[in-house]
């Protein structure tokens, strides 16, 4: 499998298939998400555009980074949305680096959003795909954080080696300046164990596909089947 790693600003043309890694915080957060009965996961363009979408479905859930704020219903933690009832309901996640990487990559024919706790899922469903190339998008600090890179790097080796082993990467991901911050209380809108979740290697047996449904960019779970299914997206 040809992996190439780029931040937000190096994509100049739309890659065939992309992983766009975010693993403190938002695509942690939408595993959780999925996990607590979200059914789908709508990707917001802006904060204003995620209270439009707010206004015209008030029975969505809307979340963001940073503290609390008016017209949003969470925020982007998963030690706070893990204890939130989601059945059923559709979300509007809005981040400052992880929604923006899938959004640039809208109209590669394969987007996979990631973190650690999907990061099997998302390699088996690479393995599928494996002839062809795969742009790893590291969403955070302009494709300089380490958390991101070191994610999007297992799961590109694990894709061809199916017995890597994650010890190397998650110690770079706990030593990232994002780690820090959030265990510090230099971000708002945390809890306590949003880095050991964040860490935590494959707590979800699905991967996560974004496609665009009519305007919208919307994320899914998807439970990846066995190679010799042969499935195709």
């Amino acid at each position: 499998m040809d992996a190439r790693f780029l931040g937000i600003p190096d994509l100049a043309e739309v890659p065939s298939v992309a992983v766009v890694v975010d693993v403190m915080r938002a695509y942690t957060v939408a595993a959780w998400a999925f996990a607590q009965g979200a059914e789908k996961i709508v990707l917001a363009e802006s904060l204003d555009d995620a209270l439009a979408l707010k206004a015209r479905h008030p029975d969505w859930v809307t979340l963001k980074d940073g503290p609390p704020e008016p017209g949003f219903d969470a925020v982007n933690s998963p030690g706070l949305l893990r204890s939130v009832d989601l059945g059923g309901r559709t979300v509007v996640q809005k981040t400052t680096a992880g929604t923006v990487g899938a959004l640039a990559v809208k109209d590669a024919s394969l987007v996979l959003c990631a973190g650690f706790v999907v990061a099997e899922a998302t390699a088996r469903l690479l393995r599928t795909r494996g002839r062809d190339g795969v742009t790893f998008v590291v969403t955070g600090e302009d494709g300089r954080a380490d958390e991101d890179l070191a994610c999007a790097q297992y799961i590109a080796r694990r894709t061809v080696e199916a017995e890597a082993d994650a010890g190397e990467f998650l110690r770079r991901a706990a030593a990232s300046r994002a780690a820090t911050e959030l265990a510090t209380g230099v971000r708002e809108g945390v809890h306590p164990d949003d880095v050991a979740l964040c860490l935590e290697l494959d707590r979800f047996p699905f991967a996560m596909v974004a496609t665009s449904e009519g305007s919208l960019m919307v994320l899914r779970p998807y439970a990846v089947p066995d190679l010799a299914d042969d499935a195709v997206i």
